[in-house]
């Protein structure tokens, strides 16, 4: 599954519609390997780029994006945390490499990414899996 759109408000709620605040955020499950090959390769293209991670945990981590591998793992450089408060232990550290499973929403500054060319190429490989 692959979603553009705002984060919802609460990690339960099903997010619907497009972002808000000049964010992009990519929202996907990992078994579907096409999905996963296609966004392998929109990620390698944003290296260098500042994105904030979600994790399922609900800890958010803004940072430059240095490397992601074929399994969706992604190595974040000058890191820093949303709510410094809740995670004061987080405060010291300033590159993470997190796994890509434990992932749950990536966002990305609209303005760095083609979204026109992702759907197309979105709704490409939905089409496909149908035939």
């Amino acid at each position: 599954m692959v979603f553009l759109g705002k984060l919802p408000a609460s990690p339960r709620e099903s997010p619907r519609a497009p972002g808000e605040n000049g964010k992009l955020v990519l929202h996907f499950r990992a078994g579907d390997q096409d999905f996963v090959r296609l966004f392998y390769s929109f990620f390698k293209s944003l290296v260098g780029k500042d994105v904030v991670v979600e994790l399922k945990n609900d800890l958010s981590i803004c940072g430059t994006l240095h490397s992601v591998d074929q399994y969706l793992n992604i190595k974040l450089t000058d890191i820093s945390v949303t709510d410094p408060e809740k995670y004061p232990h987080m405060l010291s550290v300033k590159n993470c490499f997190i796994r890509g499973s434990v992932v749950r929403y990536v966002q990305l500054p609209a303005d760095e990414v083609d979204t026109q060319l992702l759907q197309d190429a979105a709704r490409k490989e939905a089409l496909q899996q149908k035939q």
